[in-house]
């Protein structure tokens, strides 16, 4: 199973990005083989549809999981189709390992 997590850069100290569509990183962790990687999301200053692209990627990615603070209507939408567990965040405080470690317990 992948999970994504929305991250502001390609670390795992850095803060969980609140945004989905627009946020700046997405930390890709493979649960099965515990093999974290980075990926720049190259739409997030798309003119419009950064969601609903970054939903497709999601799926063309493999993932089955994205943690994020928010998720547009299209997004959730397609997310929802290919049944890809959305979970938000609250605390924006939140890094990208502290995320992981609540993965692994």
């Amino acid at each position: 199973m992948k999970t994504v997590i929305t991250s502001t850069s390609d670390s795992l100290s850095a803060n969980y990005d609140k945004r989905f569509g627009r946020g700046a990183w997405f930390c890709i962790y493979d649960e099965d083989t515990k093999v974290v990687e980075f990926v720049v999301n190259e739409n997030k200053d798309a003119n419009s549809g950064a969601g609903t692209k970054v939903a497709e990627l999601m799926v063309e990615l493999g993932v089955t999981k994205v943690i994020s603070g928010d998720f547009g209507p299209k997004a959730k939408d397609l997310l929802e189709k290919f049944n890809v567990q959305m979970v938000i965040v609250e605390d924006k405080h939140q890094t990208v390992q502290d995320i992981l470690d609540l993965l692994s317990n």
